[in-house]
């Protein structure tokens, strides 16, 4: 297979899916381009902001992009290019981007608030603390998997004690990075910049941060990065949104669209073939491709934390109901776009049929890197930056998920207190911005120790869980206010068994290693956050299906 005509057959595919099923949705749900969205009626110049939707785009896509749409598809190719293929295509059109969409006009429908309020809403308040419980251990895999790819990206040594160069330029860019934006977020809020002006300060700044980084690499072991990455995100995850946050995901913007662009230029230019079979068998080392391959691709086709992101953020900052389309559905449409990028990636680099060795970020950076060196672009240049831009979404991604799964934390204790009518000392200490954080990351590191490697199929079937969940209540929401919501089913209900699945298969495997090669700080902990998730979800999907089948 060529790797030119499966991503043009793809683009065709996902373009046909916005014009045709994305508007047919939108017609179904009523969105109102009249009616004021939250960001108007609400509007607080804090969280509540209109904005534009190219802006608002931008946001949702930094947020919800990550190393994800990478890792999975690399990851998942050990099956073949076909089935991964197929679902990134089929998944991400009537999965994802219906789950991102529905998520987004739920919340929108319901003053910008969250999947967890709307579970409150219209299933109940067990229901609501059930799901905080999720929210904040899926935060926990989620920032331990992406800490640790971010920690692979950064170490500048080999196996061999051998230096790895671009890994340091793009660790000491990084770091610069940081500071640009804090730097940037401090003129943003103090000189007001718009237009123009701050997209000119923002390039300026990421040219000198490249210009750093590939003159002053700086080598230093993974361990010392995994203890770096995890400092940042505590201090990124307490800081006020306006002085990293924000200013980030508007640098990451800039990188984002360099990304895409040389991506797509490179297989256009190099037309590498697909050196992977088209399917290697139904398991592969040890692996049934049910349900492996659906959690594993993840955010490449349908991610839960999506969910979280479209309900959290973005949808306070909505100008117009009509731009929920392109935001929500569109950008899952271009992650997915994204996935078949490195699939490409990964097909193109393998050998004798095998996916190579490496990161999956190393992976998609060589290959990426090989396709625009034939135009005469220089490699080292051009991997760089591509590792960059991949880092920069996955610290981007755990920045906003640590966050996430801090508020989570808090909301549970305030909220069963504020239930009680009382505030306790047990409360306080731990609705404690830095106490909860604390707590989640040092989990967080203890889950990392093992590798993403290990933590990936437990992260990918929590991740594909809280897809399920999310779908469960945007169905009871459209059903309680008289929606159309039939198209919500089928992949509510595959989901839920596929998760299902594969916590099961993750326990067993957990348990088997008893004994053994078993390690108690992190198996153990993998072992009874797979019980929990497995509970939880079962209570939440099974209030969530109990109040669509009443009358």
């Amino acid at each position: 297979m060529n790797g030119l005509l499966m991503l043009l057959i793809s683009f065709v595919i996902f373009l046909a899916a916005y014009m045709l099923y994305g508007r047919w949705l939108a017609k179904k749900w009523g969105v109102d381009p009249k009616a004021p969205t939250p960001a108007h009626t609400m509007k607080d110049g804090v969280d509540y902001v209109p904005a534009n939707k190219s802006v608002v785009f931008g946001h949702q896509f930094a947020s919800i992009a990550g190393a994800g749409p990478i890792n999975g598809p690399i990851i998942a190719a050990m099956f073949g290019w076909l089935p991964v293929l197929l679902w990134i295509i089929f998944g991400g059109i009537f999965f994802g981007a219906v789950q991102d969409f529905a998520s987004m006009y739920a919340s929108v429908k319901n003053k910008g608030k969250t999947i967890g309020y709307i579970i409150e809403l219209y299933i109940g308040k067990t229901g609501k603390r059930l799901f905080l419980i999720f929210t904040w251990l899926f935060s926990i895999l989620v920032v331990a998997a992406f800490a640790d790819i971010v920690a692979v990206t950064f170490n500048g040594f080999a196996a061999d004690n051998t230096q790895i160069v671009a890994n340091a330029s793009v660790a000491t860019t990084s770091i610069c990075f940081i500071i640009a934006a804090l730097l940037l977020g401090a003129l943003l809020q103090k000189l007001k910049l718009t237009g123009y002006i701050s997209a000119a300060v923002a390039i300026g700044f990421l040219v000198v941060c490249i210009a750093i980084g590939l003159n002053f690499p700086l080598f230093m072991a993974k361990g010392f990065w995994l203890y770096f990455v995890f400092a940042y995100i505590f201090v990124a995850s307490v800081m006020p949104v306006w002085m990293l946050l924000q200013p980030r995901d508007y640098l990451n913007a800039f990188l984002l669209v360099f990304m895409i662009v040389a991506a797509f230029a490179g297989v256009i230019i190099a037309n590498p073939e697909m050196n992977l079979p088209a399917f290697t068998g139904f398991e592969v080392n040890n692996m049934p491709m049910f349900p492996i391959l659906f959690v594993t691709v993840a955010c490449g086709a349908v991610s839960g934390f999506h969910a979280l992101v479209s309900s959290g953020t973005a949808s306070k900052q909505v100008n117009n109901e009509r731009d929920m389309l392109p935001i929500s559905f569109g950008g899952m449409l271009l992650e997915c776009i994204l996935a078949v990028l490195a699939l490409v990636a990964v097909g193109a680099l393998a050998v004798n049929g095998k996916v190579p060795a490496g990161s999956p970020p190393t992976i998609f950076a060589q290959a990426i890197a090989g396709f625009l060196t034939s135009a005469g672009l220089p490699e080292q240049l051009i991997f760089t930056l591509i590792t960059l831009a991949v880092s920069a979404f996955a610290l981007t991604s755990l920045d906003s998920v640590a966050r996430v799964g801090r508020l989570a934390f808090q909301e549970l204790f305030t909220d069963a207190d504020a239930a009680k009518g009382e505030t306790s000392t047990i409360t306080k200490v731990l609705g404690n911005r830095f106490v909860a954080t604390f707590l989640t990351l040092f989990m967080a590191y203890l889950l990392a120790q093992r590798g993403y490697q290990n933590i990936w199929p437990l992260f990918g079937s929590a991740n594909q869980l809280l897809a399920a969940l999310a779908l469960i209540a945007c169905a009871v929401f459209l059903k309680s206010t008289k929606r159309e919501g039939r198209m919500m089913y089928p992949p509510m209900l595959i989901m839920l068994c596929v998760t299902f699945t594969a916590l099961g298969l993750t326990i067993y495997t957990l348990i088997s290693k008893i004994g053994g090669d078993f390690a108690m700080a992190s198996d153990g902990l993998q072992l009874i956050f797979a019980v929990l998730l497995l509970g939880l979800g079962v209570l939440v999907a099974a209030s969530g299906i109990k109040k669509l089948s009443s009358r």
